[in-house]
């Protein structure tokens, strides 16, 4: 009898992570549902059944823990853990970079050397990280296939640097963390499919946009349910073996722009 899949998902105590997690576990997968409250965590997996982990993808310490639990391996990362904040000013965007772009960046990292055959990596980002958001230098900058993790990293902390100082706006970046948070996230995730291209493990990285969804984040009054928000981060979670895409941005199980 072949082992059970198991999956990670970060951010899973509400909204969006707490149906891609119900998915998951409905297909038969072994979930991890992680969130920063260990209470609302513990929550959410008695009533869906899986496992719960406190982790603060934030903190380097925490997210070691997380790795010591999975030393023997997963085989399904979805990067949902989000914040979108009110207002904008400089402390906003360190938050809200450093959980969207950043968080999703070192846990996958730190994860990435665990993950077996055939296992797949989901970022949850947004039609609000598409492109068209950037000036046109700034689009040819992070649209560069050739673009690294390290220079994007170095762009990301150039936005944080030019709200500091008041030049975001001249300098091309839109005045939202959130989008520039999905810009970035958008953009690794075309860098880690590009670097995992020729690894034996057959891995495949791709971002998802869930839509408006009815959730704390989004609110009362999207159109779409939890239930049709997670349907895509949970068919790009369980693409079979050497069949599917990687590198790309799916709404509705379609490609989109970036």
């Amino acid at each position: 009898m072949s082992k059970k899949r198991l999956a990670v998902v970060t951010g899973a105590n509400r909204g969006i992570g707490h149906e891609i997690a119900r998915q998951l576990a409905a297909a038969g997968v072994e979930v991890i549902a992680t969130s920063r409250d260990p209470q609302q965590g513990r929550a959410v997996a008695k009533e869906l059944g899986v496992r719960a982990f406190a982790l603060d993808v934030t903190d380097d310490k925490s997210i070691d823990v997380l790795a010591s639990e999975l030393r023997d391996g997963l085989d399904i990362l979805v990067n949902n853990a989000g914040v979108a904040k009110n207002g904008f000013d400089v402390n906003v965007v360190k938050q809200t970079l450093g959980v969207n772009f950043f968080g999703a960046m070192q846990v996958t990292e730190r994860l990435l050397p665990l993950l077996r055959a055939d296992a797949r990596i989901v970022m949850v980002s947004s039609g609000m990280g598409e492109l068209s958001s950037l000036s046109r230098e700034l689009r040819a900058r992070f649209d560069d296939p050739s673009l690294t993790k390290s220079e994007l990293v170095v762009l990301m902390e150039s936005f944080v640097d030019d709200v500091a100082a008041g030049i975001h706006g001249e300098k091309g970046w839109p005045t939202s963390a959130y989008r520039v948070s999905k810009v970035g996230v958008n953009a690794l995730t075309r860098i880690l499919a590009r670097e995992l291209r020729d690894d034996p493990r057959r891995i495949f990285v791709n971002a998802a946009c869930p839509g408006w969804v009815r959730t704390d984040m989004g609110g009362r009054s999207a159109p779409r349910s939890p239930e049709e928000g997670a349907r895509t981060p949970v068919w790009l979670a369980l693409l079979p073996p050497d069949d599917g895409p990687s590198g790309g941005f799916f709404r509705d199980e379609r490609p989109i722009s970036w």
